[in-house]
């Protein structure tokens, strides 16, 4: 329970806006407690039988995570896989690799080609 009353610490202090902890699912009462104790928006999403998710932080960062969905982060289009990352503060290139990979893995065709968008060409040149 030290790293998720450290989110929480690292929260108030503004250093993140949105936390992601996954810890036991008998912890979930505490963790709600001290989050409803501390006046900060949370949202819970079981992991398998034995685990939680709990996104905690700026209202508006949890609502989004409420509407992408949190029952299966596997399951996340490349898009929202994506934002979810930037918005836990993940290392931007690495979210950024990680998007076109994921991308090309599920057969996406890039939205504009070359041809298209001849900016982008001389941009990338």
């Amino acid at each position: 329970m030290k790293v998720f009353l450290h989110h929480i610490y690292e929260y108030r202090k503004g250093l993140r806006n949105l936390v992601l902890f996954t810890g036991a699912a008998e912890q979930r009462q505490f963790m709600e407690a001290k989050l409803r104790k501390c006046g900060i928006d949370y949202l819970v999403c079981p992991v398998g039988q034995t685990r939680v998710n709990v996104f905690f932080g700026n209202a508006a960062c949890v609502d989004v995570v409420r509407r992408i969905g949190c029952e299966n982060l596997s399951s996340l289009s490349p898009e929202h896989d994506f934002m979810l990352g930037i918005m836990l503060g993940y290392d931007r290139i690495k979210q950024c690799d990680r998007y076109l990979q994921r991308a090309r893995a599920g057969g996406e065709p890039p939205r504009s080609t070359p041809q298209e968008a001849p900016f982008v060409e001389r941009m990338i040149a």
